[in-house]
């Protein structure tokens, strides 16, 4: 069972540690939403190890090549990366469709459990790499996804094709989404030096998005 954090479910909510009143209702909705998210969840992922080569700004992973100042500063004194994709499965957005047409209030609670939920889930994957790596004395870096600052979505066609996550139940559409939407692909630096621990930061992150400020 994937653990949400709740606290982070609650800003995609628009809520903050500032927020004064009594939130019992919206905890009440928020736990009985999670505990159907828990049963619809069908988590899978998939991970490749690539050799990494950075050279006059261009990353080369694989056969693939990126030129993204964001993503080079991200992966500096790295030898290698793991491509990573993860999902919590087609049914969560069935779910919320159903919901729309029931229960929006709770559709939006959905939502941002799920988004909650995806990212517990990697980082549930990305502990399990840390271990692994550290086995081989290795460190891994930040993950670090499309879209995010510099780094061009468009390689999400990469991604798909390096991974074929359709093995997953992965789809990408025209627009570079992906299909389940509770879906993520990213990047994760392998590296011989030690690194801090890392914690979620929006100060660290690139991206300039509505949950920036999430407390």
């Amino acid at each position: 069972m994937i653990e949400i954090n709740r606290k982070e479910a609650l800003g995609y909510l628009g809520y903050r540690q500032s927020v004064e009143g009594d939130l019992t209702e919206i905890n009440v909705a928020l736990d009985r939403c999670i505990e159907v998210l828990q049963k619809t969840a069908v988590p899978r992922h998939i991970v490749k190890r690539l050799p990494l080569t950075i050279e006059n700004h261009t990353i080369t992973i694989g056969d693939m090549m990126i030129h993204s100042k964001n993503l080079e500063n991200n992966l500096k004194g790295c030898h290698a990366v793991y491509l990573f994709a993860a999902t919590i499965g087609i049914e969560v957005d069935r779910l919320i469709k159903r919901t729309e047409l029931t229960k929006m209030s709770d559709a939006v609670i959905y939502q941002a459990a799920g988004a909650a939920m995806i990212e517990a889930y990697c980082d549930e994957v990305n502990e399990e790499l840390n271990q692994e790596a550290y086995k081989n004395n290795e460190f891994l870096k930040p993950r670090f996804s499309p879209g995010y600052g510099d780094l061009a979505l468009d390689h999400q066609k990469d991604f798909m094709r390096i991974l074929q996550m359709d093995k997953i139940g992965i789809s990408l559409l025209e627009s570079l989404l992906m299909v389940p939407s509770k879906s993520v692909t990213a990047i994760i630096g392998i590296t011989h030096h030690a690194q801090p621990r890392h914690t979620k930061d929006c100060a660290n992150c690139p991206a300039q998005c509505e949950f920036r400020r999430v407390k």
